[in-house]
């Protein structure tokens, strides 16, 4: 087949850790085609932007253009403005894209005749505990059933991790809510799909990505997922199911639980009586939780080093009660756009001249 030319576009925002890497595996692909990366760049309070820059003075195939809100669905819109042609590669400043992935994509986008293509956030770490985050992040004892997580066949899907789209699919659906902070690349598939589009997934496409590296950073990247999954809850309650429920549930017989068994500890001290010691049974619940992801760590965990098994259960509980947390804990006005976007917030390339058309069923 002719590959027509790709733009990938990578919204960044202190990434000075990651970019220079994962700027190389864009663009040591192996794509028969022409391909340029346009970055986006938020405020950063690292040397994010100088890296950005000194990539781009490096290889003229780069763009560097601003992100003054520091919001990714914004950037992803400012890129696609930017970016001159009709396949728009959509990748994160944390993923590594491995050798074959375009043109593996692009491939698949045309076979299928899909709106967007991805596949597997391949979560690998580089610390101990970074290790632990990756084996939660692909089983489903951490994040469920999910195949852009867990893996799964090829076909249709609801979404995908990262995704190579079809710019007239992005620019028909109003292009990336930019009031949708997490989810974004959901939402956006979910209105493609609205319109007709196909979301496929394949297995094939396996892109590494860098889990975060400490329990604080991580518990605040999974309350915010929490809070934002609620807006689409909220919004489609279709998409409701217990791979969603499940963590919010937990939390709150974990919380009920502990309330009950301070209570009777409480009781007991003051001396009260013998009914209000028996709240301290509510401690059964958060020890039978916390056996239970004892229990997953060192029994589904077994093919990962000692080292790592050990610090799995603390990634599942956290994982878990921040998602859960951040998902009873979402305001109704969290999301002001209620999904409501229009054409303008891609508007038109930078080159309407170099757009190219990509084969396909469409």
């Amino acid at each position: 087949m002719e590959y027509p030319p790709v733009s990938a576009v990578m919204p960044v925002r202190n990434e000075e850790r990651y970019l220079a890497e994962s700027v190389r595996h864009v663009l040591g692909q192996d794509y028969p085609g022409p391909l340029e990366l346009v970055l986006a760049v938020g405020p950063s309070a690292d040397r994010t932007e100088q890296i950005a820059q000194e990539l781009a003075a490096a290889d003229p195939r780069i763009t560097v253009v601003a992100n003054p809100t520091g919001k990714i669905p914004a950037a992803l819109n400012i890129a696609v403005r930017t970016a001159r042609y009709a396949v728009i590669a959509r990748i994160d400043g944390h993923a590594l894209l491995p050798a074959g992935y375009l043109t593996t994509a692009v491939a698949t986008l045309t076979e299928t005749g899909a709106a967007d293509v991805g596949g597997v956030m391949a979560a690998q770490g580089e610390t101990l505990f970074q290790q632990a985050v990756a084996w939660g992040m692909t089983s489903k004892a951490g994040v469920g059933s999910a195949a852009f997580h867990t893996g799964g066949g090829a076909g249709p899907a609801d979404s995908v991790y990262l995704g190579i789209y079809r710019r007239e699919a992005i620019e028909q659906a109003g292009g990336w809510d930019e009031e949708m902070l997490r989810a974004e690349d959901w939402e956006l598939n979910r209105r493609i799909r609205a319109r007709g589009g196909v979301i496929w997934f394949t297995p094939q496409l396996r892109v590494t990505y860098r889990p975060r590296a400490s329990i604080r950073t991580l518990g605040s990247q999974y309350f915010h997922y929490g809070r934002w999954r609620r807006v689409i809850v909220r919004e489609h309650p279709e998409t409701a199911s217990f791979r969603y429920l499940a963590p919010p549930a937990a939390a709150v017989l974990v919380a009920v639980g502990l309330a009950a068994g301070l209570a009777g500890l409480a009781g007991i001290a003051a001396g009260g009586p013998s009914a209000v010691r028996w709240l301290t049974a509510g401690f059964v619940i958060p020890v039978t939780y916390l056996a239970g992801i004892t229990a997953a760590g060192t029994g589904l965990a077994r093919g990962v080093p000692a080292a790592v098994r050990i610090r799995v259960p603390v990634v599942l509980g956290v994982m878990h009660m921040c998602w859960g947390s951040g998902f009873l804990a979402s305001p109704g006005k969290l999301h002001r756009s209620r999904g409501r976007v229009t054409d303008a917030r891609v508007g038109q390339p930078g080159a309407t001249g170099e757009r190219t058309a990509v084969a396909g069923r469409e």
